[in-house]
């Protein structure tokens, strides 16, 4: 009988080793909530950029007024990015991830009641539309570096660059569905819907960090142990519900951070790239109708070209920058990939913004936004190189000083003196700054272990 139950449970274990032999999948499936996020949050950003028409001609704004309203996202989202990336390093992303989104969901429905809201009658509406879009901004600000602690967590030191380029993936799939879906809700039943559409699927999402995610791969009651040996973990068991004590909890190392030479070039050249997207965020959409003439629902299809070329491009940049790094070191590799995309999207940004032929020049302009993105990933990528374990708080701090802030402003200001070809040559001009200061960025460095090591080392 003995003989029989050790048979029996030799069996079962062989079986169960077998199973173990396969590595599940829930990474993956981790990533695609991190692509669903993006897209989502930048459906809620980008809907005023395209609603912003009817906004404008219903409330008679002037194209500086509506260039504030734009630029008052940024001024909500990039101060809080260090709070929520560091929230994201101490207390996960999960929690904070399903908080933020529902908050910024709540505050984009809000927009619906202009004018009949208190903030209007204390404020007046432009002030009220600002306040609003600050909200949202500061919402959606743990996004980035709450996603950059994701793919830290549960993608291998060998797939960084893959595993950001979901997060840019999301992106562009919310630039590109947005014009077009958002621009049909408009016509149809109002630009009021196209908001309760965001707020609703911003709830969706943040469901979904609550009661599918962990903050990491051993929480997961799905993930077995063939799959943490995948990611890095050695292979330990995944015990479902049960935290790793044994990782003592560490200060951000603010001091190495702020002396390093390659954090500042990244935050520097973080402003540069920062810059050109943002003009896609919000003016593209009526540059596309008041400068190229296009009809709205034409317009519409043409402003989410740029977005599929993000689709295309940013998952190509990140597996380019992880076969860099492989083939070239972190350091080149990194930088190498930087230098081809931000060269080239300058270069399209400067020829499509002086061609005539308007199908051209919306491809040529799509393609640098394209390659922008292909560049983005080995920022990312180098806020985990840099900071493994507080890639949250370091991807915070450059996200915060990205020049999105700038763009909306700057644009109709240099549009509205000078011309939009003027203004989107400054933009091709940011962009080749972008590249060149990667000469100072050295991702080789472990800023939580090593010595601060200069670019030039």
């Amino acid at each position: 009988m003995d003989d029989d139950y050790n048979r029996t449970t030799g069996l079962n274990q062989s079986a169960h080793a077998s199973v173990e032999l396969h590595p599940t999948r829930v990474r993956w499936h981790i990533m695609a909530l991190v692509m669903m996020t993006t897209a989502v949050a930048t459906l809620g950003r980008l809907d005023l950029g395209v609603l912003g028409k009817y906004i404008q001609d219903e409330f008679h704004f002037s194209p500086e007024t509506m260039g504030l309203i734009f630029s008052a996202f940024m001024f909500g989202y990039h101060p809080f990015q260090i709070p929520g990336g560091w929230s994201a390093d101490r207390f996960g992303p999960r929690k904070v991830l399903a908080f933020t989104i529902s908050f910024w969901a709540v505050f984009t429905a809000a927009i619906t009641i202009i004018p009949r809201d208190p903030i209007t009658h204390w404020l007046g509406l432009v002030w009220a539309f600002v306040v609003f879009r600050f909200l949202i901004g500061a919402g959606e600000s743990a996004t980035s570096p709450a996603a950059t602690r994701v793919v830290a967590s549960w993608m291998g030191t060998m797939r960084r660059g893959v595993g950001v380029s979901f997060h840019i993936i999301g992106i562009g799939v919310g630039g590109a569905f947005t014009p077009v879906f958002i621009t049909w809700v408009a016509l149809r039943y109002g630009w009021r819907v196209g908001f309760w559409i965001s707020s609703l699927l911003g709830i969706l999402i943040a469901l979904g960090w609550w009661f599918y995610s962990t903050d990491r791969p051993e929480q997961h009651p799905r993930v077995n142990a063939a799959e943490l040996a995948l990611i890095g973990l050695g292979g330990t068991k995944a015990i479902p519900g049960i935290v790793r004590k044994d990782i003592p909890r560490k200060h951000t190392p603010w001091a190495r951070i702020f002396s390093s030479v390659s954090v500042w070039g990244m935050l520097l050249s973080y402003f540069c790239q920062g810059y050109m997207p943002y003009i896609y965020m919000t003016w593209f959409f009526i540059y596309l109708e008041r400068v190229r003439h296009l009809p709205m629902m034409k317009a519409g299809i043409w402003g989410s070209v740029p977005f599929v070329a993000i689709v295309v491009l940013a998952p190509l940049g990140g597996w380019f920058s992880d076969l860099a790094v492989a083939k070239f070191g972190k350091r080149r590799g990194r930088q190498s990939t930087v230098w081809v995309g931000m060269g080239c999207s300058a270069i399209l940004i400067w020829v499509g913004s002086n061609t005539v032929n308007n199908t051209l020049a919306i491809l040529m302009l799509a393609a640098a936004l394209g390659l922008n993105y292909f560049a983005l990933p080995s920022w990312w990528a180098t806020c985990i190189d840099l900071t493994p374990t507080h890639a949250g708080s370091l991807s915070g701090l450059m996200n915060m000083c990205g020049g999105a802030w700038a763009a909306p402003i700057a644009t109709a200001y240099i549009a509205t003196h000078f011309g939009w070809t003027q203004a989107l040559d400054f933009a091709a001009l940011l962009t080749a700054m972008g590249g060149l200061l990667w000469i100072f960025v050295d991702a080789s460095g472990n800023l939580e272990e090593a010595p601060v090591q200069s670019a030039a080392g």
